[in-house]
């Protein structure tokens, strides 16, 4: 009997030694860290919970290696931590430190691109930005890219970026084409993106656009030819701004982008053109308008007639006097 009670007293002492143990431990796996300040920690693929914790204790953001794999260990996470880029708060807890690993809390990085840039000029910003890795292999076609602020953890290559580019464009085409106004003079998504890189260029006002692509849209159905500036341009440049106006020179060369010699829409893009623009394209206003100029305003004055778009016209040119004295 004495040897049974010996053996309950052994077994309530041990489990109390367990318990004790327990609460040390989460008491101290929830207390705050020794850090004194933000700490970046890059956690490469492949890292285990072993190299991890000693990383942590090296960086100082946790004191004790051996405690924070036990602590991860006892809470079935070993497996469940991801690589990337993170920002530990100062003194943050080990339980705060296992929650974004599990959680993947990274750094996100970030790269924006402009409406209207070329595709040349997208992949340069691209191969310039420092936080993406490796080469572009080779420069996606014109006007196939969606311009939008795109996030990306370190280790992103530059040609996943574009991929990420490129699949923005075609799930917002994938939205938008199959709601598009009925009797479009354009049958193709390609057309349809031509059009509203032409309507990106003509205007920087969100508002003007879908009044500019009705004005093409009408043109095109009329048929009139476009005569968009910037396709001229573009056929000379490649998209590079010329710095000053067009010349008559350069409105007459040969030019196969120059919807003032050519009938209908140029042979591609001439910009990569933004969601607004897109939208604008497949769901123009009715409008009876077929011209459109400057208005000295940063907008443009719209015609129905070529009367009244020579006095807009003849307006604006006293605008430009004007502003020329």
């Amino acid at each position: 009997m004495r040897f049974l009670k010996t053996l309950f007293v052994l077994a309530v002492l041990v489990a109390a030694a367990g318990a004790a143990a327990l609460w040390w431990e989460a008491k101290n796996f929830a207390a705050s860290g020794p850090s004194t300040a933000d700490t970046k920690v890059f956690v490469r693929p492949g890292m285990g919970l072993g190299v991890i914790a000693n990383i942590l204790e090296g960086r100082g953001v946790v004191d004790n290696a051996l405690l924070f794999r036990a602590g991860v260990m006892r809470r079935d996470a070993a497996t469940k931590l991801k690589a990337g880029e993170y920002v530990f708060p100062v003194q943050a807890s080990m339980a705060k430190i296992l929650d974004m690993l599990v959680h993947h809390e990274i750094v996100q990085h970030r790269i924006t691109i402009a409406e209207g840039l070329t595709t040349d000029m997208v992949v340069s910003l691209v191969n310039t930005h420092p936080d993406l890795e490796g080469a572009v292999s080779e420069v996606p076609p014109e006007g196939s890219l969606l311009p939008e602020t795109y996030l990306f953890e370190l280790g992103t290559t530059r040609e996943q970026i574009l991929r990420d580019m490129h699949a923005a464009q075609e799930k917002l085409l994938a939205e938008l084409w199959p709601k598009r106004k009925m009797g479009l003079p354009y049958t193709t998504q390609q057309e349809a993106l031509t059009l509203a890189s032409i309507v990106e260029k003509e205007t920087g006002i969100a508002a003007e656009r879908p009044r500019i692509a009705a004005v093409f849209v009408n043109r095109l159905r009329t048929p009139m030819r476009l005569e968009s500036d910037p396709t001229i341009i573009y056929g000379l440049t490649k998209g590079v701004p010329l710095g000053r106006g067009l010349r008559q020179s350069e409105l007459e060369r040969p030019n196969p982008y120059s919807t003032y010699q050519i009938d209908g829409l140029p042979p591609t893009p001439i910009a990569n053109p933004g969601r607004d623009a897109i939208a604008a394209v497949l769901d123009p206003p009715d409008t009876k308008e077929l011209y459109f100029v400057a208005d000295g305003s940063g907008g443009h004055a719209f015609a129905e007639t070529y009367a009244d778009h020579q006095r807009n016209v003849a307006n604006w040119r006293r605008i430009e006097q004007t502003d020329g004295q």
